[in-house]
């Protein structure tokens, strides 16, 4: 069996220096926020070249605070893609803000920058791109349509850690960038946990204060907030795991350039990495016609694949009131009925990837496998 990811693989390689910081934790019984916590807010924020982190229990709460420290709210409109996992058009919704959506560019898949202006309206109050996959949006053009018309940018890096963009690491870009810390994510807790970064330390204090009840100190109540708060224990486990994301980064790199020289004489659409980006993988996801098919010919080969996403956000039930139909965003649409993401995590070895294209290439051949 090759696992579409194998959590258990990266725990054993770290197991000392995890169940250490873990029991540290439990010694200090500092179980929400602390030392640990303060710590990694710091060095992740260095580590994606911004001033301040704001650590959150999941990646939706680090969107949803983005926002709300962003001043949006009811009536107003954040424009974004319906490619992507629906926490992100959730988080606009939490707000009040009606989701307004743009089509993704077909090969990078993140959104098509040029239809950006078009959806702007007197009630447009932020963009949201989303870094899918691990590939960075068309950032430039993005902040340079953002400045001209006074909106604010938040980055949705869920997928994103240590991606760059024109040798710009993502989080340093936008106005304030969000990252989730799911446990299958290129750097994951041991259960949930997300981040917000930013260099704008009035974000930043904002943010701080809905996370825990919106306190400026305790019982002192500024703002009506949320717990958003960080265990202690996650704190300690991703800062042990924040030491390795580079060469854990690096490998997911290398088994992408070998799935792409393998797949790449196969009828199969592979990623395509911009020049101007450093592409993360968090999942390599290819396009086929006959996905469902070949799912399931290779499950039957012992061989774990995955769909982001099959439904885009526009044709979900619970966003039908946005009034969206069919046809209204074609390449998110066709998209969703074609990718296809192959076992993709830095433990993976050069035979499982070769195992991986082997079978994939027999099947769209119609050979026995």
């Amino acid at each position: 069996m090759i696992p579409f990811v194998d959590l258990k693989a990266q725990y054993l390689s770290i197991k000392n220096e995890i169940d250490t910081a873990v029991l540290k934790v439990l010694e200090s019984t500092q179980f929400i926020l602390g030392n640990e916590v303060t710590a990694l807010e710091k060095e992740f924020a260095a580590y994606c070249n911004a001033e301040e982190g704001i650590a959150l229990n999941t990646g939706t709460s680090a969107l949803h605070l983005a926002l709300l420290a962003a001043g949006i709210g009811s009536g107003d409109e954040v424009i974004t893609v319906p490619f992507t996992f629906i926490a992100t058009v959730a988080a606009i919704s939490y707000t009040g803000a009606t989701p307004v959506f743009v089509d993704i560019d077909p090969v990078s898949y993140t959104i098509d920058v040029t239809q950006i202006e078009k959806a702007i309206t007197e009630r447009t109050k932020a963009i949201l791109p989303v870094h899918l996959y691990g590939q960075a949006a068309d950032m430039e053009p993005i902040m340079e349509i953002a400045r001209r018309h006074g909106l604010t940018v938040i980055e949705d890096a869920a997928q994103a850690h240590g991606a760059e963009y024109k040798g710009q690491r993502v989080g340093s870009i936008a106005d304030i960038s969000c990252f989730s810390f799911y446990p299958g994510k290129n750097l994951g807790a041991y259960g949930e946990g997300g981040m917000a970064v930013t260099s704008n330390p009035e974000y930043a204090h904002t943010m701080r204060m809905l996370r825990d009840w919106g306190q400026e100190r305790r019982y002192h109540h500024v703002l009506k907030g949320y717990n958003y708060r960080m265990d202690g224990i996650q704190g300690a486990i991703l800062r042990v795991k924040l030491r390795y994301i580079e060469a854990w980064t690096e490998a997911r790199r290398t088994h992408a350039a070998n799935y792409s020289q393998l797949l790449a004489s196969s009828d199969l659409t592979i990623p395509t990495a911009l020049p101007q980006n450093r592409h993360v993988y968090h999942v390599y996801a290819v396009r086929v016609t006959q996905r469902e098919r070949l799912q399931q010919e290779l499950n039957e080969q012992g061989i774990q694949t995955g769909i982001h996403y099959p439904i885009p956000v526009h044709l979900q039930i619970a966003y039908s009131d946005l009034g969206y139909q069919y046809g209204d965003f074609p390449h998110s649409e066709l998209a969703a009925t074609q990718v296809l993401s192959l076992p993709m995590y830095p433990e993976l070895t050069a035979a499982q990837v070769s195992t991986v294209a082997e079978n994939l290439q027999k099947i769209l051949q119609g050979v026995a496998v």
